[in-house]
Formats: structure tokens, sequence, C-alpha cells
């Protein structure tokens, strides 16, 4: 062998090991930030049809992502909701459910320790795991986030308006009345740093705190769970976007969550790490409607009928949207069926965590709905107010068995037979169509029974309180 023929093998000896340790070496795990505002609308962004708040940031992402026009959540209400989604399971499983509807100040439980949170699943495969914002599943010190597979944790225990302020915001002329609940604790991990914090500076804190986290983890997987206390009451807004918007204090409010999620995707972008990261940002539930009729502290559902606490779909159907370059199909409207709870399942397929075997998941892996390879989504939403469900959709039909406006005095109204709808042709819940389809109605009916049947009871845990 000539000296250039052994010097063509050693190159091609060189070229084909080096191909195949390349070849060899593990994909990189991709990053996970889920951002989840509190009380938004269906309506309440640009991308959504708002008219005069501005969103340029969601828009964006919106356009380099994927846009769901029928994403729902698991409840109506805030602690329920946020269960669902970080375990992938009806609240009615494990038992987040009760009359007292949401945690409280002195709530004496938490979400149950035996509960897998996409946070305690990603702990397995060497995932950093950081929450900011509010958490609302537990106030008592074996309650906190970091007893379910968070790192690190800034931010309220529970809604913003359960302090000594109570639902008095920026334009509040004089001070909020006296009341019983303890200062609002500001918490880092397991310690409080402060009480009663200027919320006007609070989601630029949180900000800065994701922001601080992302560069502190960008040679390792991470998981960020960013969950905002707004657009929730009180509204507060910095000086920098006080008075700005055309929609008042509400639209400011908004328009600086904005600003909020486009430092994070710029961020991503400044460090290279946009194609390897799913960023989801979604709505707990519908918008508090009845702080729009008193005090125009409320969003829209846009055109869908009533709001957060009820099972109508203004209710329980939320603005959502997926960004990933390379992982999410761009420029993308998607009208496939999906909820909150396919977070978890769809998560730890990307992050290849196997999933729990020992418990009932309700969410689906939609994965390759998010990467454009199916349109197909979820078959079937159930609504339930507490513990009681509602209504049922399966595929364009949604039966009412029972009904109730949004914090409504009067009590629930049962329907035999039930109420139906056609949401792929009226989304506002407006024409009852039940007696053109009794074949349809009494397929639902069967679901809804089926459903009920396999659901086993266990006891409600909002109502526990500690006694002072």
């Amino acid at each position: 062998m000539t000296q250039i023929h052994k010097t063509a093998f050693l190159f091609s000896l060189l070229v084909l090991s080096t191909f195949y340790f390349v070849a060899a070496q593990p994909a990189k795990q991709p990053n996970f930030i889920v951002i989840l505002a509190d009380d938004l609308g269906y309506g309440d962004l640009g991308c959504y049809g708002h008219p005069t708040i501005r969103t340029p940031h969601l828009d964006q992402m919106a356009h380099e992502g994927t846009r769901f026009t029928q994403f729902y959540v698991a409840a109506n209400v805030c602690t329920p909701s946020r269960a669902a989604l970080l375990t992938g399971r009806l609240p009615v499983r494990n038992g987040i459910f009760g009359k007292r509807v949401v945690f409280f100040t002195n709530s004496a439980n938490g979400l149950p320790p035996s509960e897998v949170t996409i946070a305690k699943a990603l702990k397995t495969k060497g995932y950093q795991t950081g929450l900011v914002g509010k958490w609302h599943l537990g106030s008592q010190p074996q309650y906190l986030p970091l007893n379910y597979g968070f790192d690190s944790y800034f931010g309220l225990p529970y809604s913003n308006d359960m302090g000594k302020v109570g639902s008095f915001g920026n334009t509040a002329s004089a001070p909020a009345p006296p009341n019983s609940n303890p200062p609002l604790p500001l918490y880092r991990d397991n310690k409080i740093i402060e009480t009663e914090p200027d919320q006007r500076l609070l989601t630029k804190r949180y900000t800065d705190e994701v922001l601080k986290f992302i560069s502190t983890n960008k040679g390792k997987p991470f998981f960020m769970y960013y969950a905002s206390p707004f657009p929730h009451v009180p509204l507060y807004a910095s000086d920098g976007f006080l008075g700005k918007s055309k929609r008042g204090l509400y639209g400011d409010v908004v328009e600086e969550l904005d600003w909020s999620v486009g430092q994070i995707l710029k961020k991503l972008k400044d460090l290279k790490l946009d194609k390897n990261t799913v960023v989801v940002f979604l709505s707990d539930n519908g918008p508090w409607l009845i702080k729009n009729r008193l005090e125009e502290n409320g969003g829209s559902a846009g055109p869908l009928f009533e709001a957060k606490g009820s099972t109508y779909e203004g209710g329980m159907r939320v603005p959502a949207i997926f960004w990933g370059p390379g992982l999410v199909k761009a420029n993308t409207v998607s009208s496939a069926v999906a909820t909150s709870m396919d977070l978890f399942p769809t998560i730890l397929n990307l992050a290849k965590v196997e999933l729990p075997k020992d418990r009932t998941l309700d969410g689906q892996n939609i994965a390759d709905l998010l990467a454009g390879k199916t349109d197909k989504g979820t078959e079937l939403v159930y609504y339930y107010d507490s513990d009681r469900l509602y209504a049922i959709r399966k595929g364009p039909w949604k039966a009412h068995f029972t009904t109730h406006p949004s914090y409504s005095p009067e009590a629930p109204t049962p329907h035999d037979p039930a109420l139906l709808y056609n949401l792929e042709v009226d989304p506002g819940e407006r024409y009852e169509i039940g007696s053109k389809h009794p074949d349809i109605l009494e397929d639902l009916k069967k679901e809804f029974e089926k459903h009920r049947a396999g659901v086993v009871p266990v006891p409600p845990l909002l109502d526990a309180i500690v006694e002072k």
C-alpha cells in the first residue's frame, strides 16, 4: 500500500469513526417552559381577536408555533385546574374538589404527596426544575412546591387577593378594608422572604427570576413552570405599562404579561436554546366575568358563552400557544381538541420519561399533533364543576346534563334530556338542537354514564381548614 493510499485509508477511518461517535451520542434532552396566566379569557389576546389589547410577543409566538382554537382545562377554577395540568389527571381522581372551590389561607390540605407532577417525573431524567409565581396547591409546609419535584420556588402560595389588600389594585383610591387574612407571603424555596410584596413589581420580578433560571441551567435540561398571578384581581401593572392600554388597567396587566413572554423567548434565542426548548402559554380557566360586569377588571371570553366558574365554553376553553422551533410546527392554527392534561404525557414523551403505570391518566400524548404529523386530537372532554360532571363533549357535539351560570346564587339546573350543541358550528352555545339529534344525545348519555362509573370516589380535600 502506497503512502497516498495509507493516508486516504486512515482519513476514511477517521471520518467513519467520527460519524459513528456523533451518531452514537444520545439526542439532547429538550427543555420545557410552561407559562400559565390566571383568569385570562379566550378573547383577551391580539391573536385571538381582541381589538385593543396589544400582545405582539404572544402574537409572534403564535406565528412561530401552533395556536389552538379548541383547547380546554380540566376545571373552571384555579386550584383543581392547576392540579390537573401538573399531574395529567382529572381533579376528581385525587380529591382536589369541594365546597370551598379552591385552597385558602387556612386550608389544611394540599395536593396529595402521592401524586406525580411533571417536575417530579422529569427529575428522574436529571432535569433541573423551577417554579416561579403562584402555586395554590397547598400552603402548609408539607404541601409547598419543593415537596413535589421542584428544585426551586419563588412566588406566592395562593391567589394574590388572599392577603390584606384583598381585591384592590393599582387604581385603589382608599386603603383596603380590614380582613382576617394573614399578610400575603412571598416565598423563596421554603422560606417566607417578604409579606405583602409590592404587586406592581411582581411581573418584572418574576420575569427576572425566570431569566436567571434559564441562564443558570443553560447547560442542563430544565423545566420551568411560570405561573403568573395575573390577570387575576387585584390588578397591578408597573409604571412602564400603567395607563398605556386602551382596555384600561386590565389591558395594562395583559400587555405587561406579553412583555414578560417576549423577554423569555428572547433569552432562549440569545442563548441558542430556542431550537431545543418547548414553550407553552395558556390560561388556568376562563375570565372572571363578574369582575368585568362590576368593575371592568375581568376579561373576555370572545365568542364563547359565560366564564370562570361555569362549565360553558367560556369557563373551560382557553387560549393556548405552543412554541418550539423544530419541535412544534410553525405558523399553524389548530382546531384539534386538546387539554391541559395532555401536557403531562406529552412532555414526558418528549423527555423520554416512562409514564406512571399505577394510576389513571386523563391526558393524551399530542407530540405528533404539535409536530404536524397528525391533525387528530382528544375525542372526549369532560366538564366538571367540583366533583359533579355537568357536561361532556365528543367530536363536535356537547351535551349539558346540568348547567349553572358562573358565580350565581341560583341552584344548578338539571336537564333531561340533556341540552345539545354543535360546537364547531355554534361555539357560543346559542342554538340548542337536541330534538333534531336524539341518536347523538343517546350516545353522549352512554359516554357520560360510562365515565362516571369508571371514576372511583375519593374524599374531597378543599374543605378541611386549620382552626385559628
